[in-house]
């Protein structure tokens, strides 16, 4: 059996038993409301985050009524990121039941404020950066993948082997940014963190300027997904969640993630 097969099997397995475990069927007409728990108000949850109260407070938007489900930010997030054939860090999956139209849901790393695998990891291998991002390093990493059983979300992926193949999804969808991760480590969607740290010297804006942008976000062509810090009250992120409900995954365990969802308007 190939790599890529057995990847792409164990990642899906994975993902089942913990949604199983939380008591969800991916296909019950309830599936959303038990993942999916209302948050009030998460500009004021970053205006009080203690996490870099002087910077940004990096979030990211995704739109369900918006998303088409084309795959263009799973794409991006493979040819930009290079990862290895299966090892998505961004997830799409597609619920038919809940509401009057299919509903598309992409899962990302969450980056949450109080993250399970920062606490989990015993050589700080997976740590919070100053703008409160999680963060990998992978020369740290000894593979033991005690983050991946403490994610609550299934979005982190571990390379069993070498990535020495091919990346479909280059160049249709990108170039790769960053260098491949070595066997024996897990990893993770970043945020596209490597085109946030260039923003400064560049005179960019994340969220606003593609070049300093999560490829996700700059690819999406009906702008379901954005970017941007919310305490910029002109940020794409805030000014997407004004006026809107808004909610993330499992906010019951006191993560604080940074991804937040927008329900379709009309629901079945």
């Amino acid at each position: 059996m190939s790599t890529p097969t057995r990847t792409r099997e164990m990642t899906r397995r994975e993902f089942i038993l913990l949604a199983a475990g939380m008591g969800i069927s991916l296909f019950g007409a309830d599936r959303l409301y038990k993942w999916f728990v209302a948050h009030e108000d998460p500009l004021g949850e970053a205006a009080h985050s203690e996490i870099n109260k002087n910077g940004p407070y990096w979030a990211m938007v995704i739109d369900l009524q918006t998303c088409i489900g084309c795959r263009r930010c799973v794409y991006a997030c493979q040819a930009t990121n290079d990862t290895a054939n299966g090892h998505l860090w961004n997830i799409l999956l597609e619920d038919e039941d809940t509401f009057a139209k299919p509903v598309f849901i992409t899962r990302p790393c969450m980056h949450c404020e109080h993250a399970p695998c920062v606490e989990v990891c015993p050589v700080q291998a997976t740590f919070h950066r100053e703008d409160g991002l999680v963060a990998m390093d992978y020369d740290r990493c000894i593979g033991c993948r005690y983050c991946m059983v403490a994610c609550p979300y299934g979005v982190r992926v571990f390379n069993w082997e070498e990535n020495d193949g091919e990346n479909p999804q280059v160049p249709t969808w990108g170039e790769p940014e960053v260098p491949r991760r070595p066997r024996g480590v897990v990893e993770k969607c970043t945020f596209c963190a490597h085109r946030l740290d260039k923003a400064e010297e560049r005179g960019l804006t994340p969220g606003k300027d593609p070049a300093v942008t999560p490829a996700c976000c700059v690819i999406c062509p009906t702008e379901a997904r954005v970017f941007g810090d919310l305490r910029d009250p002109s940020s794409p992120a805030s000014l997407k969640l004004a006026g809107r409900q808004s909610v993330v995954l499992r906010s019951d365990l006191g993560t604080n993630p940074r991804v937040f969802y927008l329900l379709p308007n009309e629901q079945a």
